[in-house]
């Protein structure tokens, strides 16, 4: 259908196509670009033209969608927001945020499929200034214009290729995008609403507390109730925090176990890994491979031992022995325990006819996996001992879990790990680093009357 309408109506094809997309109608824009470019590739269509044509439809069709939202939108919401939750306050929280971000979230939404149809219509919504929205919607509608229409022209014999590769990265865009919006959401919500959770945990272990059982447990056994009780006091040494760790140790002990027991005994664990890992690798494009390959190297163990000499460095300079030598043990411990485990297991890794990458070693668990969550969640733990303001521990939070979880993800991607090898690293790492994090803070708790 779109080569028909290019050969019968040529530029003006592409206008109306990447103009009625711009401006929200679910039409293939992107792909009518990439089509005109191969034709141009041909010699049927001249690119000046095509990329001209799909830059003007781009700009008009986002700047129609701005005023539709600015003129229409807000009377909408206001009037049908309560249906969906949407009150004035969360709009005004959006409007702040495009306040601060209303640039760049208008420039990079062209590039991302699902983006491109909102972004202006949500600039319109939140009354973004029409001469800020203009400047980055004619810039990014060029840009995005000029860089698909050399694409298409430069790989128009490969256009399938191209179109899948595209949408691959699109996709993982949107996916990893959506994922950073909602830890930051989560979190956001956990640290506005910390009071109103303290409040429902302490009236729950009252509640649990207060049960006739409980009550002749603690008239009987004294002073190992008041041991408990003092294991889940915030104040007290060795209390919540070491409780904690030693909570999400045990919960990442048993997820690691039942992996674990599951390889061994060849359970449906095992068949659920075949199928993602038979689904990345017919999924698989060169563009996704680069991607991943260049995600996969920020958690190998050269990269992570190349900046965490770094951090060594600094902790000395600093005088910071303490989380010098807490550093050095996470690190080198969730080598070690890497080692040890693939030793134990002897996974052998996925193999294919024509691998996409080569990987040495046994499979199970994913070193990338664990050192990531070892180098980078310790990190994050520094950071956020060292930073004020809640807006930015959350960013460094939702930054290291995002970046740790896509790193996971492009060891499936790129066929050297199965699933349950990836879920089993994070599992062992996280075994390892809430141990080292719980020791370094009951150091650092630890009351001066009890000596050094």
């Amino acid at each position: 259908m779109i080569q028909r309408l290019l050969e019968t109506y040529g530029y003006l094809a592409v206008l109306l196509l990447v103009g009625l997309e711009s401006l929200g109608i679910p039409l293939p824009g992107e792909t009518a670009l990439l089509t005109a470019s191969a034709y141009a590739a041909a010699g049927h269509l001249s690119i000046v033209g095509v990329i001209a044509a799909a830059a003007v439809g781009a700009v008009l069709g986002d700047a129609g969608a701005y005023w539709i939202g600015r003129t229409g939108g807000l009377a909408l919401i206001r009037r049908y927001g309560r249906f969906l939750r949407v009150d004035d306050a969360k709009l005004e929280r959006a409007q702040d945020f495009f306040r601060r971000h209303g640039g760049k979230t208008v420039f990079f939404g062209r590039f991302v499929s699902l983006l491109r149809m909102l972004a202006a219509l949500l600039a319109g919504v939140t009354r973004m200034p029409y001469a800020r929205f203009s400047l980055y919607n004619a810039t990014g509608g060029i840009c995005w214009a000029l860089l698909f229409g050399s694409l298409g022209y430069g790989f128009g014999r490969q256009l399938p290729r191209l179109e899948h590769a595209i949408g691959q990265a699109g996709a993982l865009v949107v996916l990893l995008a959506a994922l950073l919006v909602a830890l930051i959401l989560v979190g956001r919500w956990a640290v506005n609403n910390a009071a109103e959770i303290r409040a429902w945990v302490t009236r729950s272990i009252k509640r649990i507390g207060a049960s006739p059982f409980l009550r002749r447990l603690s008239e009987r056994h004294p002073r190992a109730w008041s041991f408990v009780a003092r294991r889940f006091a915030a104040t007290e040494y060795l209390g919540l925090h070491l409780t904690i760790g030693l909570g999400l140790s045990l919960g990442a002990l048993w997820l690691f176990g039942g992996i674990s027991e599951d390889i061994i005994h060849h359970d449906p664990l095992t068949q659920f890994d075949l199928t993602i890992a038979h689904a990345f690798y017919r999924h698989a494009s060169p563009t996704g491979v680069a991607i991943a390959k260049g995600v996969s190297l920020l958690g190998s163990p050269a990269c992570i031992a190349a900046w965490g000499l770094v951090v060594v460095a600094l902790f000395v300079v600093r005088r910071q022995y303490l989380l010098l030598v807490g550093w050095i043990a996470a690190l080198a411990g969730g080598d070690l325990l890497d080692v040890a485990l693939k030793q134990v297991f002897h996974r052998t890794r996925p193999t294919w006819d024509v691998p996409l990458v080569t990987a040495l070693g046994w499979s199970f668990p994913s070193g990338h996996a664990m050192g990531s969550l070892v180098a980078y969640g310790m990190l994050a733990y520094v950071l956020v001992r060292e930073l004020h303001g809640r807006r930015r521990r959350l960013a460094v939070i939702a930054g290291a879990t995002l970046l740790i979880l896509s790193i996971g993800l492009s060891r499936m991607y790129l066929g050297v790990h199965y699933f349950s090898d990836v879920i089993g690293g994070y599992a062992a790492g996280v075994v390892w680093l809430a141990a080292c994090i719980s020791g370094l803070e009951v150091v650092r708790r630890r009351p001066r009357s009890l000596g050094p």
